[in-house]
């Protein structure tokens, strides 16, 4: 399902983009002399590549979250602690002053949570079975005020347009590079030689990774945000403790999807390898909320 769904969603914005790049009049990347690169066209087509994959998959977070977590949503609860934690989101979402947004529990013995959704008036909450079982109640509600104020601080939207951005330059440079190299080293004269397409490929790659340190760096931001906003939603102790717990099971894997890591709870590691990851190491996030900031 979740492979079908990733070739039907690049599929939609392959034709979206195609058909609005000639509703605004641009027939193709090149200059009408068939050799030069018309920067402007290849401007606006690689921003609709990169906005309009980066805005369908946050239109379609919360469907493809919950698949691919197995989330259980809460519409009524069944038990005593289900109705604990929808009171606790609710009485958090009223502080934090967003709309009550879905909760849920997915099947992980992992101590995890996420939030997702397209704006902070239609989000949803999960959190693991794990993290049910052996967090306290009030560590449960520092986790469930953090990714709370995920959604108040409006991260998804955010990252999703710093995605894009990233996604538009890394897409733009890379074809200017192809394009420079097929014609001076391929000595390509008219249209595109193969020299295009690899080159393209391999700068695509590079640049990919260079520029994920920037939305990384982002993401890595953001948590320290979140944090303040759990401290400030429950209390600085019980926000400092749940991380604190966290670093005692930071040996389980982390069960997210790929597309949600960015979004959980799980810590980041310490080394140049940092620079890559959507975390910040625990340390570092309960000395800064230790020092009050």
């Amino acid at each position: 399902m979740r492979v079908l769904l990733f070739l039907a969603t690049n599929m939609a914005v392959l034709l979206l983009v195609s058909l609005v790049f000639n509703l605004l009049g641009f027939q193709s990347i090149l200059a009408a002399n068939g050799v030069d690169l018309n920067l402007q066209a290849l401007l606006v087509f690689c921003a609709l590549f990169g906005f309009g994959g980066s805005f369908v998959s946050l239109l379609l977070s919360k469907w493809m979250a919950k698949r691919g977590t197995g989330t259980q949503v809460i519409d009524t609860p069944r038990n005593r602690d289900e109705q604990w934690l929808l009171d606790t989101v609710a009485a958090l979402a009223a502080e934090a002053g967003i709309k009550m947004p879905e909760v849920g529990v997915f099947p992980s013995q992992s101590a995890n949570a996420f939030a997702t959704g397209w704006n902070r008036n239609d989000a949803l909450v999960a959190v693991s079975a794990g993290l049910l079982q052996r967090f306290s109640p009030n560590e449960v509600k520092a986790v469930l005020a953090h990714e709370i104020g995920h959604v108040a601080n409006g991260d998804m939207v955010t990252l999703t347009l710093i995605q894009g951005v990233v996604n538009t330059f890394v897409m733009f440079f890379a074809r200017i590079i192809g394009h420079t190299v097929d014609r001076v080293v391929f000595k390509t004269e008219r249209g595109y030689g193969i020299g295009y397409f690899v080159v393209t490929i391999v700068a695509e790659i590079v640049l990919g990774i260079l520029a994920s340190a920037i939305v990384m760096t982002f993401s890595r931001w953001r948590e320290y945000r979140a944090d303040a906003a759990g401290a400030k939603l429950s209390t600085t102790n019980d926000m400092i403790a749940a991380l604190q717990r966290l670093r005692v099971e930071q040996g389980q894997p982390n069960e997210l999807p790929g597309e949600l890591t960015a979004f959980g709870i799980r810590p980041g590691q310490s080394g140049l390898a940092n620079l890559f990851r959507s975390h910040p190491p625990l340390e570092d996030r309960i000395r800064v909320l230790q020092a009050g900031h």
